[in-house]
């Protein structure tokens, strides 16, 4: 589990509330491709982007004496977010499941 809120609800103001967590999964892929144009190598790698998913990286390298480019494009899931409810900010942290991150917690 991956922790994204960092704080913690116990007693005090906040005591005796529900808490609601926006959660989402974390899962990226790297594709290779290679083109002699950086806009060949944006267009591949948009090709390769599913909906739902985002180009997070792809630094470009060229070989000595070649004109080709290489690029590594890193993308990262960014649709799926559900909320998960809980009494306490244990309990929701435990309510995460494998493979998903807590993105944001708020009191209700």
């Amino acid at each position: 589990m991956m922790r994204g809120a960092g704080f913690v609800v116990g007693a005090g103001p906040y005591a005796g509330t529900m808490l609601i967590g926006v959660i989402r999964p974390v899962e990226s892929k790297t594709h290779t491709v290679q083109a002699e144009e950086l806009d060949e190598i944006q267009d591949l790698l948009a090709a390769e982007t599913p909906k739902g998913w985002q180009l997070a990286s792809a630094p470009v390298a060229m070989a000595k004496k070649d004109t080709v480019l290489t690029a590594e494009g890193t993308i990262v899931r960014r649709d799926g977010m559900q909320e998960i409810e809980a009494d306490d900010m244990t309990a929701l942290e435990a309510k995460v499941p494998e493979g998903y991150q807590l993105l944001s917690v708020r009191v209700v």
